[in-house]
């Protein structure tokens, strides 16, 4: 039987004055106490739509994603240069950029950064940021598997600034997936797919 919830409201506050046997039958037929009316209201109600709040919350997390305007803006962005030193793999990497790219545009510092981190996830060179600077003949600044290490001047702050953009991924790198760069003036692709030229390196996988 369908209720109408208006009628089931006004159930208790009925006339019970005699009424006349036919219209009597029909009234028995839709009285109920009050508690059952609270059961049946109750059982009306609709359970929050818990999964599209707890979607919404996903989604105002994701927005908090820190985004820049450039790539200038996202290296000036890291802070606290002097904790960055005391990361490995992070000095490994800043060091990398440093000897290889610290003349180089922004974009082609951030684009050997990503060499190196492209390199060590690749599965064809070791699987760490240090291993793969360190690596016999790959980095012409490595001398017996040791890194020399940069002086204390702007241009190493940077070197730290564009590794930390490069492994946080906070912006695009020229790069994309290449392993290998060279100086413009060397013929080294060897047949190699080129994936962009940034500044005096050709990049290349």
């Amino acid at each position: 039987m369908t209720f109408c919830a208006g009628a089931l409201a006004n159930a208790a506050t009925l006339n019970l004055s005699p009424l006349p046997q036919q219209e009597a039958k029909t009234q028995a037929t839709v009285q109920l106490a009050p508690a059952q009316i609270q059961n049946v209201l109750a059982s009306q109600q609709v359970p929050a739509p818990q999964a599209a709040v707890e979607q919404h919350g996903t989604d105002a997390e994701d927005d908090a994603t820190p985004e820049y305007a450039t790539l200038s803006d996202a290296v000036a962005a890291q802070e606290d240069i002097a904790a960055l030193e005391e990361d490995r793999e992070l000095r490994c990497l800043a060091t990398g950029v440093y000897f290889e790219a610290r003349s180089e545009p922004l974009s082609g510092q951030l684009a050997v950064a990503d060499v190196i981190l492209n390199r060590s996830t690749s599965g064809r060179f070791p699987g760490s940021v240090c291993s793969v600077v360190t690596q016999k003949g790959q980095f012409s600044f490595v001398r017996g598997g040791k890194l020399p290490t940069p002086p204390a001047n702007a241009h190493w702050r940077r070197a730290l600034a564009v590794a930390q953009v490069a492994r946080k991924n906070l912006w695009e790198s020229p790069a994309g997936d290449a392993l290998y760069f060279h100086a413009r003036y060397v013929n080294g692709a060897q047949g190699r797919a080129t994936v962009a030229t940034v500044g005096n390196h050709i990049f290349y996988r």
